[in-house]
């Protein structure tokens, strides 16, 4: 399931776009202005944000080049502006398409379809050997699979996907489990335990990848510590 930051100052259209890309396994966390959004996107992580331009206090344009300096996920600024220039504009600040209301919406799901396969094409991560594939539901070192839990499956992915970055014990159980569960940080530790011990069996460096952040969390670096 892919997850979407909606950015609007209308409710009511984060409401229609919401009822319509849940049916396609999207899960859609709705932002009411920019003030909202960049709350969320220090919070959580998204495959691909859906921005509206015309908002009061920040507006799309100022809003894209604040997320372009603290992520690189996929923007698609969805707006009645349709003048060129504005299009123009918006993907020279860092947006990857860009959508005029009112849109057809098969042609909204095909855009973002487009830019979810451009990101990651197979859904598939290596790193020396290592290989974590969401698309086949595989991890494996060198050809010889490392069987995983689903959430240890899910764990290691988060970190293998956005490498440096730090995940806190609370934001992954967010992530994994949800926000309602009552699952703990000895949870995480027990999970991250035994994701190392797999991988070490199977002839991976993983100490030198999967790294612990003392006093926050877990993060996960592509490159080995010297």
């Amino acid at each position: 399931m892919n997850k979407v930051l909606l950015v609007d100052d209308e409710k009511r259209m984060l409401d229609l776009l919401d009822l319509y890309l849940q049916p396609y396994n999207y899960e859609c966390i709705k932002a009411l202005g920019a003030d909202e959004a960049l709350i969320f996107l220090e919070e959580e992580l998204f495959d691909i944000v859906l921005l509206d331009i015309m908002m009061p206090k920040m507006d799309g344009w100022d809003l894209c080049k604040k997320i372009r300096q603290i992520s690189d996920v996929p923007i698609i600024m969805v707006t009645a502006r349709e003048q060129k220039e504005d299009i123009v504009r918006g993907l020279k600040l860092g947006a990857d398409d860009y959508i005029t209301k009112p849109f057809n919406e098969d042609e909204l799901l095909a855009r973002m379809e487009a830019l979810l396969r451009r990101r990651n094409p197979n859904n598939s991560i290596e790193v020396n050997g290592l290989i974590w594939n969401e698309t086949q539901y595989e991890f494996s070192y060198q050809n010889k699979p490392i069987r995983l839990t689903p959430k240890e499956f899910a764990m290691i992915g988060y970190l293998v996907k956005n490498p440096n970055q730090v995940f806190e014990r609370e934001q992954l159980i967010d992530l994994i489990w949800g926000f309602e569960s009552e699952t703990g940080g000895r949870t995480i530790d027990s999970h991250v335990r035994n994701i190392r011990e797999k991988i070490r069996q199977a002839g991976f460096p993983i100490d030198e990848h999967f790294i612990t952040v003392w006093g926050l969390g877990y993060k996960w670096i592509n490159a080995p510590i010297n």
